[in-house]
């Protein structure tokens, strides 16, 4: 997947200094990972990763990578035994000089080792490997003084987006529960189903972008509110035309704190969120968590399929629908929607416990 290699910058003037960066890059230390930087006049512009072993077909998307980001030069690192990394490595530098760009340095690390695979001087390169700490090098401290942060392992970044547990999600169950049974007693209480969707819908319009005003953590029932409200297309696509990388905290607080059942919607926003900012990771994990909740969600296959093709998010700006597109649907809203979404999920008090939900996929 891909993060585009943003400002603050790092001088990296060594293999050694290289294997350092790659953790801030990707925001975790890598292991069995193949990663490519894609460079212009020395710059770095965009880095991609995937895990090892590759599937077939997975670096097809370099190269029309290398033409769109105008990369003149790469760096290949591969970390993990040489079984797994040599292939994908040797794959990478031949997609880059098919494509006419300069591999720079391709690497292979593992134990604390690594081995270069452009240089065979074993004064520099000794068939043992160099061995190297990239935790305790200059460029860990200047990336630590500059904010950059690099945590010890994709698990640990999963965790930051992981569902809440105990007394929270034992809330959050409760205030969803109260919000299902209104919204069914109003429903109920309505003699016209489809004018009650249309206000509803309204209502849904008017919460999200309150929220995305605001900018506040949303108490238990408004959260549970507006991740019920999301899961209205109209009400979505209104958070996704208004999307800005503010809004990340909002996307991420909800993903961690909505039911399983409304997770699609706001994980969908806040790959967006972070795919915008450049965190293309996160934005894969986000995908993975809404896919885990529904493999269906048609925004979340769109947004996976785009990023494992390496594209930068501004190629979906045409998919957003139009604000007359949205004005239609919202004249369209109908009951039939709404109560399917009510059943999906129950009105009852949460059993004891500590309401704790499955593990995201890895």
């Amino acid at each position: 997947m891909t993060t585009n290699a943003y400002e603050p910058c790092l001088t990296l003037t060594s293999p050694a200094d290289v294997l350092a960066a790659v953790p801030y890059l990707v925001g975790f230390h890598p292991v069995d990972s193949l990663v490519v930087i894609g460079l212009d006049r020395g710059r770095a512009k965009v880095a991609a990763r995937w895990g090892l072993p590759l599937p077939p077909g997975a670096l097809a998307p370099l190269r029309p990578l290398f033409e769109r980001e105008a990369v003149s030069e790469v760096v290949v690192v591969g970390y993990g035994p040489g079984e797994h990394v040599t292939p994908a490595v040797d794959e990478a530098r031949g997609l880059a000089e098919q494509a006419g760009v300069e591999v720079g340095e391709a690497l292979r690390a593992d134990d604390g080792r690594f081995w270069s695979y452009v240089c065979d001087s074993t004064l520099c390169c000794p068939p043992e490997g160099t061995p190297y700490d990239p935790r305790s090098s200059r460029i860990a401290a200047e990336a630590t003084v500059r904010g950059l942060v690099a945590l010890p392992d994709r698990q640990a970044l999963e965790h930051t987006i992981a569902p809440v547990t105990g007394p929270v999600r034992v809330a959050m169950r409760r205030a969803t529960a109260e919000v299902v049974r209104d919204l069914r007693a109003r429903l109920t209480a309505c003699g016209d189903a489809d004018a009650f969707a249309k206000e509803f819908t309204a209502e849904g319009l008017a919460r999200v972008r309150a929220a995305l005003t605001d900018g506040g953590r949303l108490d238990d029932v408004a959260a549970a509110r507006l991740g019920l409200d999301l899961a209205v297309i109209r009400v979505r696509d209104e958070a996704w035309t208004l999307l800005e990388e503010c809004h990340a905290g909002l996307w991420k607080d909800l993903t961690r704190r909505l039911e399983p059942p409304f997770v699609p919607a706001a994980a969908s926003l806040l790959a967006m969120a972070a795919w915008r900012s450049g965190d293309s990771i996160l934005a894969t994990i986000a995908l993975e968590r809404a896919l885990t909740a529904d493999p269906h969600y048609s925004m979340a296959n769109l947004l996976m399929h785009a990023l494992q093709h390496l594209m930068p998010p501004g190629m979906l700006s045409g998919r957003l629908p139009s604000p007359t597109e949205l004005d239609t649907a919202m004249g369209e809203a109908r009951a039939s929607w709404l109560l399917p979404l009510l059943d999906r999920i129950g009105d009852d008090d949460p059993p004891p416990g500590d309401g704790g939900v499955d593990v995201t996929r890895g």
